[in-house]
């Protein structure tokens, strides 16, 4: 993208910000929904995680052709392809049944969401001065739509069954179309490294591959199990709310951990922020389920910009799209491995190790990410 200045960063980063808030609602709301009502979709339970994994799956292996094309077309006719598609998949979920089908709609959204999560990144990043608080902000404007999402859609399928909600996420979903033809055109250049596809992950990817298994996979797992033992018939909106208070966080907070890393600098928030997470963590395990839990989903709000910051830092140039695809794969890699190491450790292990031994682990790998510069990489995704 040519020149960007922090006006027109700060304008194009908002605007791709809305159009993922609009588009993700319909996935999360499946996260919710689908396990709880999986005959109503006509599939098995065990079907049912198979098609919360797949959008996952797809992006791990799909995200060097989502690269390419973003960088080839430019943020306004991926986002638009991308916001299209998510349309078509929310509808796809309110009137399709069947494991077959629901499972091209999944990797349909998740190629798409691949599109949408590195736009807002590369936008947020575009000019590294604010870099930290455009990303922050960004994460709130995404949050909005989930948080918003989550009780209504509970709710109304209390009331209409899980079917209706989906419908009125799809048309959102056409309402973002319109806000992605006001993105830049202009294609992103691209590193001519060549190399493997997947890589070993760098400082920064590799905490972000600990805090996607910590995070995004033990701890939402080790939360969602707690629910489903202490809730009674309203369940379903009861559970809405918790994964709502998530994305509440975000928005709320993100903004303050980007204005703190533009101050004291990403890698000493990022550790400070991640020797907290660890303590948290360790409350979780130790039953202190109140205080951990809020603790924890506040930490990660306010880490969510730091990693973009650090990623862009150390890839300055052609390399920084690839960069942030390269980061946001091993995110998602932590985040696929997490909920299996909860479902195989939960059952015969305490949850005082396992959640004692996964902050440790996030610590850790902050203070490798503060010590060693990345490896130069050939970032061909």
């Amino acid at each position: 993208m040519s020149a960007v200045t922090a006006r027109s960063a700060d304008s194009a980063s908002r605007r791709s910000a809305i159009i993922l808030s609009l588009c993700l609602p319909s996935d999360v709301l499946l996260y919710l929904l689908l396990p709880m009502n999986a005959g109503a979709f006509g599939i098995s339970l065990a079907q049912a995680g198979i098609l919360l994994a797949a959008n996952r799956l797809v992006r791990i292996f799909g995200y060097s052709y989502v690269v390419r094309f973003y960088a080839a077309r430019g943020d306004r006719a991926a986002l638009t392809l991308a916001a299209l598609v998510s349309a078509v998949c929310a509808f796809g979920n309110s009137f399709i049944s069947g494991f077959w089908w629901l499972l091209i709609l999944r990797l349909g959204w998740g190629l798409s969401y691949a599109a949408l999560n590195l736009s807002t990144q590369a936008l947020a990043t575009s000019e590294l001065g604010g870099a930290a608080r455009r990303a922050g902000r960004s994460r709130a404007i995404i949050a909005i739509g989930p948080m918003l999402a989550l009780p209504i859609g509970a709710l109304i399928s209390l009331h209409y069954g899980p079917r209706l909600i989906f419908f009125i996420l799809a048309l959102c979903s056409l309402g973002a179309v319109w806000f992605a033809r006001g993105l830049p055109a202009a294609p992103h250049s691209l590193s001519n490294a060549t190399g493997r596809r997947f890589k070993r992950p760098d400082s920064v990817a590799l905490w972000s591959f600990v805090e996607g298994v910590a995070l995004d996979g033990l701890f939402i797992f080790g939360l969602s199990l707690q629910a489903q033992t202490v809730l009674g018939g309203n369940a379903v909106f009861i559970a809405g709310v918790l994964l709502a208070l998530r994305y509440a966080s975000e928005m709320l907070l993100s903004p303050l951990g980007g204005r703190a890393a533009d101050n004291f600098g990403a890698v000493r928030m990022l550790v400070v922020l991640s020797a907290a997470t660890a303590l948290a963590l360790t409350a979780f395990g130790f039953h202190w389920l109140i205080v951990g839990a809020g603790a924890i989903l506040i930490l990660r709000a306010l880490q969510l910009p730091l990693v973009t910051t650090l990623v862009a830092e150390r890839n300055p140039g052609p390399g920084r799209v690839q960069a942030l695809a390269g980061n946001a794969v091993w995110r998602d890699v932590g985040a696929g491995v997490g909920p299996l190491l909860a479902g195989v450790l939960l059952p015969w292990a305490s949850p005082a190790w396992i959640y004692t031994t996964a902050g440790v682990a996030v610590l850790l790998s902050a203070v490798v990410c503060s010590r060693y510069k990345p490896v130069p990489q050939n970032n061909t995704l």
